[in-house]
């Protein structure tokens, strides 16, 4: 890897991949609220590595500093070594603060993807945290939110799966954002070719055991050679509507939660049924999640337990949530 230069001589063309890249970041940056660093989640893989080399070509000329974070997951042989690399890397590229993360995958909850994700996120929340930063940039792009809206179709789920990532998600305080989500995986590889950087090539992207790898290797190039290149840019759209329609349906959701409130506590069953489908479920789930349901663990399942209790009534026992909570029916009311 060698530092991509610090200013553009005007007489030479912006190779479109990199203008790509940069718009994308600029767009990102642009009005973010505090006055911290941003720091880049940075794997040295093609996506995260050109969203790198944009960052540290955008953000001072927005006036904001940009650092850098990658975390070395310990789960390959010289994982280290390479994290030590991509380092490196960052700081010749006049990123600050330039951190190095360890953290440990085995014994957490989950399958090994899970469970890597979730330490990730973790690192990076304290790394943003420990810098105080306005936000901290993750790579994903186009490509990523094709597969996951596939992933979401194949699981069965509902508006909310299918909208995919978001651009910015607000996680225990710490703003999360995803500039890239425009940005096909072709242009953030053809920007670091224009640039001199070579990505790590990192060998779970390739593993067979994992659905994502699958779908990338597989389903999505069988799709796109079924119906034509349009398909990822139409599957990322399609999440960029749901997101939108599920916002509102939330927003709805919160007004009607607010009003089903009895007086007594629980839920009025009336106010319930008169509520459309679409936005009792949601009242119902936010409402499991109040009484302490995992967000992970509640499923369409337990929400459709609670509904019947409202549209399906014909005397039966409670419902019952993760966490050991039961709700029933009594006296007009949903209540624990």
């Amino acid at each position: 890897m060698r530092a991509p230069q610090s200013r553009t001589k005007t007489s030479t063309p912006v190779a479109p991949p990199v203008a790509a890249v940069r718009l994308a970041v600029r767009r990102a940056l642009t009005g973010l609220p505090g006055a911290g660093p941003v720091l880049v989640a940075c794997s040295g893989g093609a996506d995260s590595l050109a969203l790198a080399a944009a960052t540290a070509f955008v953000a001072p000329r927005l006036g904001r500093r940009a650092g850098l974070v990658t975390v070395d997951h310990g789960l390959q042989p010289g994982s280290a070594e390479r994290a030590e690399t991509v380092a490196g890397w960052a700081r010749d590229a006049g990123l600050d603060p330039v951190e190095v993360v360890p953290v440990r995958v085995a014994g957490r909850p989950g399958g090994p993807e899970a469970a890597a994700r979730e330490a990730r996120y973790a690192a990076l929340l304290a790394s943003a945290r420990r810098h105080g930063a306005a936000g901290v940039l993750l790579g994903h792009t186009r490509d990523d939110q094709a597969e996951t809206v596939l992933l979401a179709l194949a699981r069965g789920a509902g508006p909310r799966g299918l909208s995919g990532m978001p651009p910015r998600r607000e996680w225990d305080g710490v703003p999360l954002l995803r500039p890239l989500l425009d940005v096909s995986r072709d242009d953030t590889r053809g920007a670091c070719a224009a640039l001199g950087l070579t990505p790590w090539a990192d060998p779970h992207n390739a593993d067979p055991a994992y659905a994502r790898s699958r779908v990338r290797a597989d389903l999505l190039p069988a799709l796109v050679e079924a119906l034509g290149p349009g398909v990822v840019g139409n599957l990322a759209r399609t999440a960029r509507l749901l997101a939108a329609d599920t916002a509102a349906l939330d927003d709805l959701a919160a007004a009607a939660l607010a009003e089903a409130r009895a007086a007594e506590g629980g839920l009025s069953v009336d106010a319930l049924v008169a509520l459309p489908a679409a936005v009792r479920t949601r009242v119902l789930h936010a409402w499991a999640r109040e009484l302490g349901a995992s967000p992970a663990a509640l499923s369409h399942r337990h929400v459709a337990a609670l509904d019947a209790l409202v549209t399906d009534w014909h005397g039966q026992g409670p419902a019952h949530l993760p966490g050991g909570l039961c709700v029933r029916r009594h006296g007009g009311r949903l209540t624990t």
